[in-house]
């Protein structure tokens, strides 16, 4: 293959960016496929390793590794939200609060990835976005539940430190995955 056309493919590819196509819910629909299944292999053996205090969410993970890559608006990021938040009613102890979580959270990544993808700064972006992201949801989830069963005190205290450690580890994991997604899909910035 030429120069010329793998230079061609990797403009047409970076021009892609904000589009919510075929090809973006594709790699949403296998990132999400993943992030299912690690939650009930890996997550589960993480949380019972750390005595529940991380709790790894790969849709978390899989919805900012898929907003990353695509750079949806923050409507097409909502749709994004409450699609992961479908997958995750089959796992959940709680159903229909990640509606609420997993739509703001991913209209969040959206705005951070939009301010931060421009700038010199970009190389955190997908720390910085996941981490935030990850916490986000994980307060809407637990001041929801708080206010559904009460005990806020007792709820947030257990709560709070999970949703933290958890984010750190989307953060790191998002982070590590997003240039080889990125490589792997011919994509430049």
């Amino acid at each position: 293959m030429s120069e010329n056309t793998t230079a061609a493919r990797t403009v047409a590819a970076s021009a892609d960016h904000g589009k919510l196509d075929i090809q973006a819910l594709v790699l949403l629909a296998v990132l999400l496929a993943a992030g299912f299944i690690l939650n009930f292999t890996v997550g589960k053996a993480i949380s019972g390793i750390s005595g529940g205090l991380i709790s790894p969410e790969f849709i978390i993970s899989a919805f900012c590794l898929t907003i990353l890559v695509v750079r949806p608006n923050v409507a097409q990021a909502l749709v994004i939200g409450l699609i992961s938040a479908a997958v995750i009613q089959v796992t959940t102890t709680s159903p229909f609060i990640d509606f609420a979580a997993e739509g703001v959270a991913a209209m969040l990544m959206a705005l951070i990835v939009a301010a931060g993808m421009r700038g010199s700064a970009k190389r955190f972006v997908p720390l910085v976005g996941s981490f935030a992201t990850t916490v986000v949801s994980g307060v809407i989830f637990m001041l929801i539940k708080i206010a559904m069963v009460g005990g806020a005190a007792e709820l947030a205290a257990a709560m709070l430190p999970v949703v933290l450690l958890t984010g750190v580890f989307n953060a790191v994991l998002v982070s590590a995955l997003y240039l080889p997604v990125k490589k792997a899909l011919k994509l430049n910035d």
